[in-house]
């Protein structure tokens, strides 16, 4: 009687001794999001489709292919998908939700998104310098564009009488003005006073706060202070300010990164003294009437 020298499998090896260039390991099924669009092949059936949509069918997720004849089959979601002749396993795609608009402006006005800025009024609101305009463009800048309202620098209080002449307030052509420091018996209480009598009566509006300079009104708490300090008269106020906070203070270009880091500290109108949110709003006020 003779064995069977080649075994019940003729493609067999020789045992699992020497293994078998013909018994690999079942591949594993990698991961795949069921984006739509993606063509697969589901293995039992052979129907080839794109994914339309993934859904929640009988308490399991299911994915819906549609075949290049529009016609469409469900299959449950998992393994058993091959897709560029590699098996996959079907997974939901994984929805990125955009984060919400707010629905707040930095000034605390009610946000109106997806706005054109409206053409610029003829009324303006001016400022005395670059730091005053950054701060009033950080918290109030989406209410000026909504309403047209531009912010324009004087670069300086004393150059007010002459702006005012040559801008030529009238109808239709008001300015409002914050200045620093506006208290009585200063200078710049007496140069607004000036520039008012040179425009016709209700065209021109001059308000202040009571601060040295507008870093002043950022709340100090904003960049770990109780308060901030009091600079000696004869010393330059930003200087002095950076010396006694501790931060280098040797040349404009030392001012310009305090200010920065002072403007970064800013949130919104709740990191404002009151003194000043309340000038802002009614120059506002003034120039959209």
């Amino acid at each position: 009687m003779s064995s069977d020298r080649y075994g019940s499998d003729v493609l067999g090896g020789s045992g699992p001794a020497t293994g078998s260039a013909h018994h690999r390991p079942a591949r594993t099924s990698r991961p795949q999001p069921a984006e739509t669009g993606l063509v697969v092949e589901e293995v039992t059936t052979g129907w080839v489709g794109a994914v339309v949509r993934v859904e929640k069918s009988g308490g399991i997720h299911v994915v819906v292919l549609e075949d290049r004849r529009g016609r469409t089959r469900t299959f449950p979601l998992g393994r058993g998908f091959w897709l560029d002749g590699e098996p996959v396993a079907l997974t939901a795609p994984v929805r990125v939700t955009a984060p919400a608009k707010p629905t707040r402006t930095a000034s605390g006005s009610v946000a109106v998104h997806d706005a054109r800025a409206r053409v610029a009024r003829g009324s303006r609101i001016w400022v005395e310098g670059k730091h005053d305009a950054e701060l009033v463009e950080k918290v109030w800048g989406d209410d000026l564009r909504i309403e047209g309202v531009v912010v324009e620098l004087l670069d300086g209080v004393d150059n007010l009488p002459d702006a005012i002449r040559d801008f030529a307030p009238g109808p239709g052509r008001r300015v409002g003005v914050l200045v620093d420091h506006l208290v009585a018996g200063a200078k710049e209480s007496r140069i607004a006073a000036e520039a008012v009598r040179l425009a016709p009566a209700g065209t021109v509006l001059v308000l202040g706060h009571p601060y040295v300079d507008v870093w002043q009104a950022v709340r100090p708490e904003r960049i770990g202070l109780t308060a901030w300090p009091t600079i000696e008269r004869g010393t330059e106020w930003k200087h002095g300010i950076l010396r006694e906070l501790g931060w280098p203070a040797a040349d404009q270009a030392d001012v310009a990164r305090a200010w920065q880091r002072i403007l970064r500290s800013v949130r919104s109108y709740a990191d404002l003294e009151p003194s000043l949110l309340g000038r802002v709003e009614e120059l506002i006020d003034f120039v959209t009437s």
